[in-house]
């Protein structure tokens, strides 16, 4: 049972899982970017002039993240990872500040976000993907799973 849960599938499945999570969440932003801003704009972590940018880059990011972990580029988990916690941190500033906004994780106004307005839930949520992060690693070391290069023709050794 424990051979299973190491397999290449299962860290196959892990990764998708957690791919369709920011592929999700980068997409239905960028249908939003105006709501996606004022999201952002609620935190008061940016100033003004970054605020659009940052509605568009983000969810962007997210895209191009998620693809890279679908196809197990090198550097792509660690993106993830990176990013979730400057979400995470994000969103333990807003609940240290007591703030009542939208999680900003999905686009603003899904069914996602009136069902969990809540920061606690997001960041229990993001918490969850820090451990499939943990276990894509785990599994790396202990399987020696090894990522893609982006540019193989480039990298070689």
């Amino acid at each position: 049972m424990l051979e299973k849960l190491m397999s290449e599938r299962v860290y196959f499945i892990i990764r998708c899982l957690l791919s369709a999570v920011f592929f999700y969440a980068g997409t239905t932003k960028l249908l939003d970017t105006n709501g996606f801003a004022s999201v952002i704009s609620g935190y008061g972590l940016l100033p003004d002039s970054l605020v659009y940018f940052a509605a568009v880059s983000l969810p962007v990011a997210e895209f191009l993240i998620a693809i890279g972990l679908i196809c197990d580029f090198k550097g792509s988990l660690s993106l993830y990872l990176i990013f979730l916690l400057i979400f995470m941190g994000v969103l333990a500033h807003g609940i240290s500040m007591g703030l009542d906004v939208d999680c900003g994780c999905f686009a603003p106004g899904d069914a996602e976000g009136k069902v969990y307005h809540s920061l606690w839930e997001a960041l229990f949520r993001d918490l969850f993907l820090v451990f499939g992060c943990a276990y894509l690693y785990w599994l790396r070391v202990v399987k020696e799973y090894k990522p893609r290069s982006v540019f193989p023709f480039i990298l070689k050794k």
